[in-house]
């Protein structure tokens, strides 16, 4: 398991690096946020492989750019959570992180280069919010091999996904990865209570 340290922030967001496992003491919604951000790239993947099988790689964009966002929407209005997907090199402009996943995706990339498993970074925090208290928790989405069809090196691409990517995300900066990169990640709020 990976432990996370909570911070409780009074202004902006900081960074703060992951306690040791003897320190380490896990709020119970953290636990909540990690089964909710686990939840949905399982349902995203089972439904894109379907539609690879079908219809090839190309088709399965469409599907992405469709069904994942209703699949966080489903999350959000089932768990109470507001959830997303981001990334630092996002292919939806909606996927854009803010100020805090910028830094926990970073710190994911500076922990990965240095031999921690991205499958199993995370990230949780209580942040004020216009003076407001807030849960927040980062997931790191790793690419996986049935990934690198849409998003691996582009020379790799086959046409059709070039065509479908050209057409559908014109400013598309989600190509390049390779598998175990860490492609983005789901990222979660709500209000404290």
């Amino acid at each position: 398991m990976a432990y996370l340290r909570i911070v409780t922030l009074l202004g902006a967001a900081v960074m703060a690096p992951p306690l040791a496992a003897a320190q380490a003491v896990e709020a119970p919604w953290v636990a909540e946020a990690r089964q909710v951000g686990m939840s949905v790239p399982p349902k995203l993947l089972a439904v894109l492989q379907a539609e690879i099988a079908r219809g090839g790689a190309e088709g399965a964009i469409e599907v992405c750019r469709v069904q994942a966002p209703e699949l966080a929407r489903a999350a959000s209005q089932e768990s109470g959570w507001s959830v997303r997907r981001v990334s630092l090199r996002n292919r939806n402009p909606k996927a854009v992180p803010d100020a805090w996943e910028r830094a926990g995706l970073e710190d994911f990339d500076r922990r990965a280069a240095a031999g921690e498993a991205p499958a199993k970074l995370e990230l949780a925090a209580v942040v004020s919010v216009d003076g407001k208290p807030v849960q927040r928790y980062l997931r790191a989405l790793p690419t996986l091999e049935l990934c690198t069809q849409c998003h691996g090196p582009a020379d790799k691409l086959s046409p059709a996904v070039v065509a479908q990517l050209k057409a559908l995300y014109p400013d598309d900066r989600a190509t390049g990865y390779k598998v175990g990169d860490i492609r983005g990640a789901m990222t979660l709020s709500r209000p404290a209570p």
